[in-house]
Order: structure tokens, then sequence, then C-alpha cells
């Protein structure tokens, strides 16, 4: 839709502009920020896909010892009380909620099974899929920050691109637009004023021959 060229519209389209061009300011600053959280995360994630690997890895050693020595853990695996569960909380990067996981455990510290009928091997199965435990939480932390940071830096991307690529060019165009039809018409303004000024002074010296 074409927009009146009038001086209040031009001021309104230089003022939009520049609310645009602080807008893609902050965008772009937000991006930036985003990404170096993600980086971060993303080396933060690596490190701890490592170190669960690696304590699976123990775990399932340990439990087949317990099968060889002990013919399995099930009937001690159930002495093992239920996890008490997550709590979850934010905090905010940018506008973005990253999720903080910690446990409510109400581990005392203590072994829940007795020690007839067990061995060493059962003990270490036992800290080290509690470990794995532990480390997974932190994982899918880690993981489920990475995916909303992701997500936010494309949708921040989008708009960033929308406003330099899109509004601003539109606005610049529309500013042009308006200022040429106001030049054009000061032009003729004038020329008008002109012609008014020459038409003035030829009658004046018409009526001033007339009265010699």
């Amino acid at each position: 839709m074409a927009i009146t060229p009038t001086k209040t519209n031009l001021m309104a389209q230089k003022r939009s502009r520049a609310l645009a061009e602080n807008g893609f300011a902050l965008m772009d600053r937000k991006r930036n920020i985003l990404i170096r959280e993600l980086m971060a995360l993303m080396d933060q994630a690596s490190d701890l896909q490592r170190r669960v690997d690696s304590v699976f890895e123990r775990a399932y050693a340990a439990l087949r010892l317990v099968n060889i020595s002990m013919g399995g853990a099930r009937d001690f695996a159930q002495s093992v009380p239920a996890d008490g569960g997550l709590s979850l909380r934010f905090r905010s990067v940018m506008g973005v909620e990253l999720p903080i996981v910690t446990a409510r455990d109400d581990f005392s510290g203590q072994i829940p099974y007795g020690l007839l009928g067990t061995d060493s091997k059962l003990d270490s199965a036992f800290w080290e899929f509690r470990r794995v435990k532990t480390l997974l939480r932190d994982l899918a932390e880690t993981e489920n920050a990475i995916f909303r940071l992701a997500y936010a830096i494309k949708k921040t991307q989008k708009r960033a691109n929308a406003l330099k690529n899109i509004v601003i060019p539109n606005l610049d165009a529309a500013i042009a637009a308006i200022t040429s039809d106001l030049e054009e018409k000061e032009r003729e303004e004038f020329v008008r004023q002109k012609v008014i000024k020459a038409q003035k002074a030829a009658r004046r010296v018409s009526v001033n021959k007339n009265f010699d």
C-alpha cells in the first residue's frame, strides 16, 4: 500500500527504520550470545557422553562379574529403594529457558542390601550404576538445553534475516520514495511561486504604464 508523501509520514518511516536497525542489532547480539552458550554446552555434552560410555562399560563389566560369582543380582536389586525422582527449574539466557535438573535422592550413603551372600563385585556394580544414573541426568539436562538453544538460535536468525533483508530495505525504499515526492513537490512549489511573483511584477509594470 502506497504511503502518502507527507513530512509526518517521512518522520514515522525514519523512526520505524531506526527501531528496525536497533532490533536487528539486538537480534544479532542475542544470536551470538546463544551460539557461545551452545558451543560451551556441546563441549560439555561431548565430555559427558564420553564419561557415560566409560561408566556404562565399567558398570556392565561389574554386573557380568556379579553374574559369574553370584549367579545374578536380581534379588538384591529389589532391596534398592526407588529413586526419589527429579526436580526441574530453569535459568534464563537471553530469554531462553534452560533446564536445571536436580535429584530428590533419599539415599543415605549406605549400601541398601546386607552383606550375607554378597561380595565386593556386587558393591562395585551398585556404585557404578549409581554413577551412570547421575551422569545420565546431567547429560539429559545438557542435551535438552542444547535443543532449546538450537531452536532459539534458528528462530532468532530468521527474525534477524527478516529485519535485514525485508523490513529495513522496504523502509529504505519508502523513505526514498517519500523524500523524492516531497522534493518534487518543493520544486513544483518553488516554480509556482516564481511564476506568481513574475505575474505580479508584470501586472505592476502594466499598471504603471497605464498611469503614465
